[in-house]
């Protein structure tokens, strides 16, 4: 849907309007001259400015030096012959515009050298017109040093905040492809050997029935139970994924550990500061995993969990007094190459030392949380 013209000049506030009195104004300085041949040229000199400096917008490469030299000549000879200084701020406002770092800082040091020369000029002459207007071209040299940059550093900072944007987008699809096969993998982790299990007792109970109605019960009974499991593992991914705070999880870490009898020390702050939902949700499930692995494999008597956040990473040290991690263990995982998995995706890492026990440390990264 086009935009009316109203609603445009409404969004712009107030430029169109300064824009229009610039336009108009060097007519005014053009007729202040008593001679003809004066203000053909001056009526001249800004037509051709207004035409040239469109082209200069749409110019890239070698024709913006020529351009913007034939805007600075033109500048240069209305400020000397008419007294109007006030084209280089539309020259100002191009350079801030030019994209090119060297072009940029060529073009302005060309531009505030010959406008300061033209105005000094002005002044050796004291033409009483320029110096009744001297507030406003102090004004307009000011802007022809400040403007550029200051433009220049604003196209910048939206170019940079668009490729941020476009990487946050990028992250966002890379975080729910890494979320959807995470769940693909525990689904097959969980559920496929479940239902696979419920599938062939089902059919060992349906040959059974006849024949032998007590073990075709047996049978039944035991798919009722594994279903029931099923359904827990299902509970608990969802909970997963609706995202567990650290705290949360360390709640459910003393309740596991304490129903195993084993004792937990817990060291540092159990709230992080400032830190996303999504960091502290795969924090969480990394802890969850290394203190299941304690529970199942480790035979330990104690267990302790330090946390320690700083201002460039966060890290997660579990210990045990157990019996170690063997080298086969590794191969075979124990949950470790999920949380390996886990933890890189953040740009995190994870540690494992088996000397008297098992120490496990985690490291990620302190991503600070947008406010």
């Amino acid at each position: 849907m086009k935009k009316k013209p109203l609603s445009f000049l409404k969004s712009s506030g107030i430029n169109p309007y300064i824009w229009s009195i610039f336009t108009i104004l060097p007519f005014y300085f053009i007729f202040q001259s008593s001679s003809t041949i004066e203000i053909i040229v001056g009526i001249v000199l800004t037509i051709v400015f207004f035409i040239i400096y469109r082209l200069a917008f749409i110019s890239k490469r070698w024709p913006v030096y020529l351009w913007t030299s034939i805007l600075i000549a033109i500048s240069i000879t209305m400020t000397i012959i008419f007294q109007f200084v006030y084209f280089a701020f539309y020259i100002a406002y191009y350079n801030g515009n030019i994209k090119n770092r060297i072009a940029f800082l060529t073009l302005y040091i060309i531009h505030l050298v010959c406008t300061t020369f033209s105005i000094n000029y002005g002044f050796v002459l004291k033409n009483e017109l320029f110096i009744k207007q001297l507030p406003f071209i102090i004004i307009i040299w000011i802007s022809v040093i400040l403007l550029p940059f200051n433009l220049f550093n604003r196209k910048k900072q939206e170019k940079l905040e668009q490729q941020l944007e476009y990487a946050n987008k990028r992250i966002a699809d890379l975080v729910k492809q890494e979320e959807r096969q995470r769940i693909a993998r525990d689904l097959h982790d969980t559920l496929g050997q479940k239902l696979s299990l419920i599938g062939l007792k089902s059919d060992l109970a349906r040959k059974l029935v006849y024949k032998n109605p007590e073990e075709a019960r047996n049978e039944l009974m035991d798919v009722q139970q594994t279903a029931r499991t099923a359904l827990n593992e299902v509970r608990n991914m969802v909970s997963q994924m609706r995202g567990i705070r650290l705290k949360e999880e360390l709640v459910r870490v003393k309740q596991i550990l304490k129903a195993a009898e084993i004792d937990l020390i817990i060291e540092g702050n159990t709230k992080l500061n400032n830190v996303s939902l999504f960091l502290e949700n795969i924090l969480s499930m990394c802890m969850k995993e290394a203190v299941t692995n304690v529970v199942k494999h480790s035979k330990a008597t104690l267990c302790k969990i330090s946390i320690d956040q700083t201002n460039n990473d966060i890290c997660i040290k579990i210990e045990d007094n157990g019996v170690g991690i063997e080298d086969r263990d590794y191969a075979k995982g124990n949950g470790l190459l999920g949380m390996r998995e886990r933890l890189e995706f953040v740009n995190g890492n994870l540690e494992i030392n088996s000397n008297n026990g098992t120490l496990l440390a985690m490291t990620v990264p302190s991503v600070i949380k947008q406010t």
